[in-house]
Order: structure tokens, then C-alpha cells, then sequence
């Protein structure tokens, strides 16, 4: 826990038994729970994950690839069913090992402190970005951030940063089953918290990179596109009467009928 909240850790994880067990492993000794979702993966990565041993870990596994974006709804879904304070917090951190573990107390404080009630990583002021991202990836990222602040209305640095936090309150304001479960989910739950009126903060990450690759290809660029679209759409409709989700919510994670371990 910090200051008496439940530290969640989403790793949404597809083909990564090279890396997961060491995201696992180097876990801080904060974090209440750590819910790995293996996304169909068809290599060992929720074996290697298990491995680790860790009293804090759960493994929950889809039968076959959703998507990351349906990982983390996963991920999401199982804890609400751990923890039942408002205040406490769900974080993402990728099984690739490319998230700094010792950046997440950062990433988390603003959720349980009250100031935010959804935080986003900001890989771009980190030394040395542009050569160790790529200058493809870094400049998609300074492009794509641009057009998803224009299409919320707020500024967001870096809109395509898996390295968040969530409140328990916000998820379950949050529209879960409508929510893009690829690539693109990341503007697309931007969207609907700029819908909501929930604080979006940003906080500095450090990104890891090594010789993974990266999972993005130029076919998941028109979705994205689309999905900033409609985030404006969003922004456009944000008078109008939002559909209530929490009761919803709060029944589906009775009801989920996910195999975990």
C-alpha cells in the first residue's frame, strides 16, 4: 500500500516469456496485487510468469488474442473485484519490460492523493528520447499526442504512453466494454475520460528500451485515426447525458467469467 491505498498492477502480456518474469519480479514491494493477462499468447509467458513465485500474482489468460486494449480491460475487470476504495489504484505496466518500475510511485501518488483521476506517463522529456525510441515511433508519438489535445480539448505530451494510472472510482465511470481493445485504446480512453470530466495528469517515465520490437504496424494507424475522431465527436457531445456505467460495472466484475489463477 501508500498512505493506506491498494496498489494494483495490470501487465497486459502477448508473447513475452523472455521478459515477463523480470516485470514480475522487479515488482515494488508496494504494489498490493499484480494481475498479469496473457493475451492468447501461444509461447510461455504465463508459465514464466507463475514462476516467479510471487504471493501477489494472479495470471489471467484469454484463450485467444484480443488485443491489448482487452487486456487491460481484463486486467481492470479483476480488480475491481480485489479492492472496493474509491481511492485506490489500478496501474498498467507492459510485460515487455520497457516501463521503469522505480517510475511508478510517481504514476500512482496523484490517484491517491486526489489530484487525478487518471495518469499518463511522459516518455518525451527523458534524456536522449529520440535515438532510443526511434525517430519513426518518436515522431507517430509527437503527431499523434498533437491531434488527440485537439480532439479532448486538453494538452496531452504523450497520448500513446502505456505507463498510466487509474482510480477505482474512474473505472467505473468508464464505458469498459466499449473501449477499442487494440492499438488505439490509449486515445480512445482518453476520449472518454476528457467525455466524463475526469482529470487527466501527466508525470515523467523513463522509458526501457532494448531489442524488442515493437508491436505496431501502419495498419493500426487508420484505426487510431479514427479513434481521435471520434474522441472529438466525444468532446463535441460532452453536454449530452453520458450513460451510467457504474452499477454496470460493479455487476459485470460479479459475473466475469474469466479463468485466473
Amino acid at each position: 500500500m501508500i498512505e493506506g491505498r491498494t496498489v494494483i498492477v495490470v501487465v497486459p502480456a502477448f508473447q513475452e516469456e523472455a521478459r515477463v518474469a523480470n516485470v514480475v519480479s522487479t515488482m515494488p514491494s508496494f504494489v498490493d496485487h499484480i494481475i498479469v493477462v496473457d493475451d492468447g499468447s501461444s509461447d510461455a509467458t504465463s508459465a514464466r510468469a507463475r514462476e516467479v513465485g510471487s504471493a501477489r500474482l494472479r495470471v489471467v489468460r484469454h484463450a485467444e488474442r484480443r488485443g491489448v486494449g482487452a487486456a487491460i480491460v481484463t486486467g481492470y475487470r479483476t480488480g475491481l473485484g480485489l479492492t472496493a476504495r474509491p481511492e485506490d489504484v489500478f496501474a498498467v505496466m507492459a510485460g515487455d519490460g520497457q516501463m521503469d518500475p522505480a517510475d511508478l510511485r510517481s504514476v500512482v501518488l496523484p490517484i491517491i492523493r486526489g489530484s487525478a483521476d487518471y495518469v499518463k506517463g511522459n516518455r518525451f522529456g527523458a534524456k536522449g528520447i529520440r535515438r532510443t525510441m526511434g525517430l519513426p515511433r518518436f515522431i507517430g508519438g509527437q503527431v499523434f499526442s498533437l491531434l488527440t489535445s485537439m480532439a479532448i480539448g486538453q494538452s496531452i505530451t504523450d497520448s500513446q504512453c502505456g505507463y498510466t494510472a487509474l482510480g477505482r472510482a474512474a473505472a467505473l465511470r468508464l464505458d469498459l466494454d466499449g473501449l477499442w481493445p487494440s492499438f488505439g485504446y490509449p486515445n480512445d480512453l482518453l476520449g472518454q475520460l476528457a467525455a466524463r470530466s475526469l482529470r487527466i495528469q501527466e508525470v515523467p517515465v523513463r522509458p526501457i528500451y532494448g531489442d524488442e520490437q515493437s508491436k505496431l504496424r501502419l495498419r493500426h494507424l487508420p484505426p487510431i485515426g479514427f479513434l481521435v475522431l471520434r474522441a472529438a465527436w466525444r468532446r463535441r457531445k460532452k453536454g449530452g447525458a453520458i450513460p451510467r456505467t457504474d452499477e454496470h460495472n460493479e455487476e459485470k466484475l460479479r459475473s466475469d467469467s474469466a479463468v485466473s489463477s
